[in-house]
């Protein structure tokens, strides 16, 4: 069923995708703007250590510097979820989603072991949080998560944070309900052809469907550059070209931390990490995915910094807290 459905976008794809694309990012020099030449250097030997496909600097919108190879498209993993959050951020607003609507408003359920009453109480907020209290088996879980689990029933919805495969892959499927689009032709719609993204096409989704659920996971491919434009939109509260493409509220509630983890003082927004005050300034975050796929804004510094990490040619990946590391110098070079 899904492939069948998704043939056929990509066939209307074809048809409107001739659409011309935004001009390509405009490089800078560094120096006459206003960057340390030699920490900048410090950054980019620092980086190269952990072998990223490519690591990209925008400041103010213009690119400060890149390495590797910025268009080649890689899974971007848990990036999908801040993707959807902007999606979710969009209809929200034209009232195609509403926050407060719980699991069982929305004829929410799953495999068995199905829901049980108490779960169907989880609204959509909840799940937006990592928040629903449903800790039923989910698509592309990785190891660390089917092992930290907790038990099914153990924290009532909106009492207790986990970073939940469920509540994302769920809400993937009640904004294919309620909107009545696919996913990835709503992203190209709403998102990559309007910030003009060089790379991204329907073929760079699909659905990951596996038999202990039926919410299939909905994996990404990105290029650097394009994952560099999904950062400047939220950089510039979701405004691009002088049109307002993802509300500003939005912005910044998802981007908001409603929930502390443990790893780095770090906090959790609607499917969006944040970076603590000290030393990143007020309000920075990022999007993160298994193996090393980071997009960060730091708003202090007018900065969108993206690593991405095909784990084919890098199997063991970059460890999130060691980008970090590269951000930190990163930002010690800007002005």
């Amino acid at each position: 069923m899904f492939a069948r459905y998704f043939a056929c976008l990509l066939f209307v794809s074809v048809l409107i995708s001739g659409q011309a694309r935004a001009q390509a990012w405009e490089d800078v020099d560094p120096a006459a703007a206003g960057w340390s030449v030699e920490r900048l250097a410090a950054a980019r030997l620092q980086s190269e250590k952990l072998k990223p496909t490519a690591l990209m600097i925008v400041h103010d919108g213009r690119v400060v510097a890149r390495w590797g190879d910025t268009s080649r498209k890689v899974n971007m993993a848990s990036v999908r979820k801040s993707l959807l959050s902007a999606l979710y951020g969009i209809a929200v607003a034209d009232g195609r989603i509403d926050l407060s609507s719980t699991l069982a408003e929305l004829g929410i359920d799953d495999t068995a072991p199905r829901l049980t009453e108490e779960e169907k109480t989880a609204t959509v907020r909840d799940l937006l949080m990592a928040r629903s209290g449903i800790y039923h088996k989910a698509a592309h879980e990785t190891a660390a998560i089917k092992r930290q689990r907790p038990e099914r029933g153990s924290h009532p919805p909106g009492s207790f944070w986990f970073y939940n495969n469920w509540d994302f892959n769920t809400l993937g499927t009640i904004y294919r309900q309620r909107t009545g689009e696919d996913i990835f032709a709503s992203f190209d719609k709403r998102i990559a052809r309007p910030i003009g993204m060089e790379d991204f096409s329907l073929r760079d989704g699909r659905y990951v469907l596996e038999k202990v659920s039926e919410h299939p996971a909905y994996p990404f491919r990105l290029s650097a550059r394009d994952a560099a434009r999904f950062g400047q939109l939220f950089l510039d509260d979701g405004m691009w070209g002088g049109r307002q493409i993802v509300p500003q509220a939005w912005v910044r509630e998802s981007t908001t931390a409603y929930s502390q983890a443990k790893r780095m003082r770090q906090g959790y927004g609607y499917m969006w990490w944040t970076l603590p005050e000290d030393p990143w300034g007020p309000h920075a975050f990022y999007a993160s995915g298994y193996g090393g796929q980071i997009i960060a804004v730091v708003p202090s510094k007018r900065l969108v910094v993206v690593q991405t990490v095909d784990l084919k040619q890098n199997p063991s990946g970059v460890r999130t807290s060691a980008f970090i590391d590269v951000l930190k110098t990163i930002a010690s070079a800007s002005p």
